[in-house]
C-alpha cells in the first residue's frame, strides 16, 4: 500500500505565494501521472495540475500563469519515490479549498495501474 502525504497549506493573505509538497511512503515501480486537485467543502473535487511522462504541464485555466506543478529529478523513472510540489503564486481567495495530491501508478511490475489519493491540505486565502 502507498501512503501519499501533503504538505504546506496553511492562511496565506491575498496576493501571497504557497507551496505544496506530496510525498510517497514507498516507491513506486512506474508512475503514469501525478496531479493537484481541490475541493470546496460542499463542491466537487476540481483539476488543478498534472504533469506525465509527455514533459508539458496540464494546468487549469483558473490557475494558468499563477501555479506550476513540478516533480524531483527522475519521477518518471523506475522505482521512483516521488515529490511532487505545486508552487502557487499570486494566490487569491477563490482558490481556497482542500488541496489533494494524486499519483496513477505502478506498485510492482506485475500489478496494474492504480490510482491513489492524499488526505489533502488545507489553502485558506484571507485578509
Amino acid at each position: 500500500q502507498v501512503e501519499l502525504v501533503e504538505s504546506g497549506g496553511g492562511l496565506v493573505q491575498p496576493g501571497g505565494s504557497l507551496r505544496l509538497s506530496c510525498a510517497a511512503s514507498r516507491k513506486f515501480f512506474s508512475i503514469a501521472t501525478l496531479a493537484w486537485y481541490r475541493q470546496v467543502p460542499g463542491k466537487q473535487r476540481e483539476f488543478v495540475a498534472l504533469m506525465d511522462t509527455r514533459g508539458p504541464t496540464n494546468l487549469t485555466d483558473a490557475v494558468k500563469g499563477r501555479f506550476t506543478i513540478s516533480g524531483d529529478s527522475g519521477i518518471f523513472d523506475h522505482n521512483a519515490m516521488p515529490t511532487v510540489i505545486l508552487q502557487m503564486n499570486s494566490l487569491k481567495p477563490e482558490d481556497t479549498a482542500v488541496y489533494y495530491c494524486n499519483v496513477d501508478g505502478w506498485i510492482t511490475e506485475l500489478g496494474g495501474c492504480e490510482n491513489y489519493w492524499g488526505k489533502g491540505t488545507l489553502v485558506a486565502v484571507s485578509s
